[in-house]
């Protein structure tokens, strides 16, 4: 069966909600950390522990020079407001999966196994409003898709207001 926009739509929004009263009736506080992201799908919820990147020299440094990263660990980039977003793996030694998250906290895009030290542009989309990067592979083995949503506080500001 084919979903239309609409329903789509639809779907995101009963998922979202769904995860807001699970959250709230289960308590979030944990997880409504700077240091936590969570990811949420029809089959999934999986939480990683994230270094933000929130400054341009946070942007610029990313997660290049490093040799590992834990298995549940990334790094989430964090912009203003939605924008194009297009990243590289220029010193970087990790094979990554990027993630591109829209406003909402939606899964725009995934970037499987990023190339470490490859400096061919990887376009994420048109209006992105953040990156989390993980460790090659673990976007397929959870299985976060397009379906998928990231829940965190500087991504899904009205998530943050249930922690206080």
């Amino acid at each position: 069966m084919r979903v239309g926009k609409g329903q789509q739509a639809v779907k995101y929004a009963i998922v979202t909600a769904a995860v807001a009263l699970q959250f709230c009736a289960g308590g979030l506080w944990a997880a409504c950390s700077d240091s936590i992201a969570t990811i949420v799908s029809d089959t999934t919820k999986i939480r990683f522990n994230v270094e933000l990147a929130i400054t341009p020299e946070e942007k610029a440094q990313g997660l290049m020079h490093r040799d590992t990263l834990a298995n549940r660990a990334g790094m989430l980039f964090i912009y203003d407001r939605p924008q194009p977003v297009a990243f590289w793996m220029r010193n970087t030694l990790i094979p990554l999966d990027m993630i591109f998250i829209d406003d909402q906290g939606r899964v725009a895009h995934i970037h499987h196994n990023a190339i470490p030290l490859d400096e061919t542009p990887i376009y994420g989309g048109d209006a992105i409003k953040a990156v989390l990067e993980i460790n090659a592979g673990l976007a397929k083995k959870y299985a976060i898709t397009t379906t998928s949503t990231v829940i965190h506080p500087q991504i899904s500001p009205e998530f943050a207001s249930s922690c206080k």
